[in-house]
C-alpha cells in the first residue's frame, strides 16, 4: 500500500461561523489553522480565503497572499493547494432569467486565476463541473477549463480535478485525449454535494472505475460522511480529505474545536486501519511539485 495523502480543507465557502463558531475566517486564522492541521498529521492543506469584515467568501489576491506568507513564514515544506473553483456561479435573475442576479460571480477563466498566477502554489483546484448549486448555477464550460489548465501548466501548478458527477470524468478523458491535461492526474472524487455523487461505498467504487489509468485520487464527502469516507476512501486505494471546509461535527452532537482536531482524528482512524500517512516532504517526491 502507498502513503495515503491527508488533505485539510480548512475554511470552503458555505460553511458559515454561525454552523461553527470555530471556522477560520481573517488570513491569520486560516494559516494558524492550516499550520495546526499540518502538526496534527496533514501533508497537504487546501485554501479559500473570506473576507474578514462580511465573512464571505472573497478573491482577492491579497488575502490568498497574506495566507500563503503567514505559512510559508514558519513551514516550507506544507504543500499548499488553492482554490481556483470561485468565479463560475451564475444566479439567474427572477424576473428575467438571461440577466444576472446579485449572487452571480461569473468570470472570464483568466480573473479566476489571478492569485494562482500571482502565488504559484503547489496545487490548484480545477473543477469540471457544470451544476445546480441551490438557486444557482455553477458554469465551467470546457473553453474555461482549458483556459485555466493550460495556464496552470505553464506557471508550474500541479491541477487537481474535482469531480462532482459522472459527467465530470468524461470531461477529464477528453482533456486526456486532447493533451490538455497529462496521464496519470491529480483527482478528487467529491461526495455530498446537493445534486452530485451521492456518498456511499457504491458510489467511491463506481467513480474509482470510471477514472483514467494511472490517476491519483482522493475521495471525501460532506457532513455526517465525512469521517467513514476517510476510511472508505484509503480501503478503495485513495487518498483522504477532512476539514471545517467538509464537515462542522467532530462526532455526534460535538462540534469540531478545530481543523487540528479533525485532522487528528482522521490521522488516528489511518494510523489504526494500518496505513502509512505520507508526509509533506514525499508527497511532493510523488507527485513531482516544483519547490
Amino acid at each position: 500500500m502507498n502513503p495515503v495523502m491527508l488533505t485539510c480543507a480548512v475554511t470552503g465557502n458555505f460553511t458559515t461561523r454561525a454552523q461553527n463558531p470555530n471556522l477560520p475566517i481573517t488570513p491569520k486564522e486560516i494559516a494558524r489553522d492550516c499550520l495546526d492541521a499540518a502538526k496534527a498529521g496533514a501533508a497537504i492543506v487546501h485554501i479559500h480565503v473570506r473576507d474578514p469584515e462580511t465573512q464571505e467568501p472573497s478573491m482577492a489576491v491579497p488575502l490568498y497572499r497574506e495566507v500563503v506568507e503567514r505559512i510559508r513564514d514558519e513551514n516550507s515544506d506544507l504543500v499548499i493547494n488553492l482554490t481556483a473553483g470561485p468565479g463560475g456561479r451564475y444566479h439567474p435573475s427572477d424576473d428575467n432569467p438571461a440577466i444576472a442576479g446579485p449572487r452571480t460571480n461569473l468570470l472570464p477563466a483568466e480573473k479566476r486565476m489571478e492569485h494562482v498566477l500571482d502565488i504559484r502554489p503547489d496545487i490548484a483546484t480545477l473543477d469540471l463541473n457544470t451544476m445546480v448549486f441551490g438557486n444557482e448555477v455553477v458554469i465551467n464550460t470546457l473553453d474555461s477549463i482549458r483556459t485555466m489548465a493550460h495556464a496552470m501548466h505553464n506557471a508550474g501548478v500541479r491541477p487537481e480535478l474535482e469531480l462532482f458527477d459522472s459527467g465530470d470524468i468524461a470531461i477529464l478523458h477528453q482533456l486526456i485525449r486532447e493533451g490538455t491535461i497529462g496521464p496519470e492526474p491529480l483527482c478528487s472524487i467529491v461526495m455530498g454535494v446537493n445534486y452530485g455523487f451521492r456518498p456511499s461505498p457504491e458510489t467511491l467504487l463506481y467513480a474509482r472505475g470510471q477514472l483514467p489509468p494511472g490517476a491519483i485520487w482522493t475521495g471525501f464527502a460532506t457532513s455526517r460522511w465525512a469521517f467513514p469516507m476517510v476510511a472508505l476512501a484509503a480501503a478503495a486505494g485513495g487518498h483522504t480529505r477532512i476539514g471545517l471546509e467538509d464537515a462542522v461535527y467532530l462526532s455526534r452532537g460535538q462540534l469540531a474545536p478545530s481543523n487540528a482536531a479533525m485532522v487528528t482524528k482522521a490521522a488516528r482512524i489511518l494510523d489504526d486501519l494500518g496505513y502509512e500517512r505520507a508526509t509533506s516532504k514525499t508527497v511532493r517526491q510523488s507527485l513531482a511539485l516544483a519547490r
